[in-house]
């Protein structure tokens, strides 16, 4: 066991755990956050999808141990406050869930997307959700939703 100091949705938390443990299972287990969701354990589905640094990625491969030391990590929970953030809001708007269990992860590489990107093309957010898988197949919702968001966001710019 190691101890270490994460910056979690900009709160400091102190964590006892094995060096390889999942920062996916830091969060859930460790944590106490569970939005942050298992679904392959592989990296291949995208629901366990967290921002590392502003970053997007799969959390049930990014052992703890792998984390620099000042690195700040951003779950589903983090996004939203103290306000929904414009994608949620989106993904409201164009009522995007079904089932709703890989949206946290969707959700997560949306902001990203648009963090980088404030008008992406369909090709551009079809590359972002690459390999976020949804059973329930809402990539139209999902995609019109990114585009809405996308509108937002210039709307509170003008």
């Amino acid at each position: 066991m190691a101890k270490y100091s994460l910056t979690i949705n900009g709160k400091k938390i102190q964590v006892e755990a094995e060096p390889d443990t999942p920062m996916l299972w830091v969060i859930r287990d460790y944590v106490g956050l569970k939005g942050t969701k298992f679904g392959c354990g592989m990296a291949l589905c995208g629901a366990c999808t967290i921002h590392l640094d502003g970053q997007p990625v799969r959390s049930c491969q990014t052992p703890v141990s792998s984390l620099k030391r000042n690195s700040k990590i951003t779950t589903i929970e983090g996004v939203g406050e103290p306000q929904l953030h414009a994608v949620q809001q989106a993904w409201i708007e164009e009522q995007v869930p079904q089932c709703g269990y890989c949206q946290s992860g969707q959700i997560m590489s949306a902001v990203a997307l648009l963090k980088s990107t404030s008008q992406p093309t369909d090709e551009q957010i079809d590359a972002a959700m690459n390999g976020h898988l949804c059973r329930c197949g809402t990539y139209d919702r999902i995609r019109r939703a990114i585009q809405r968001a996308a509108e937002m966001g210039n709307e509170k710019t003008k």
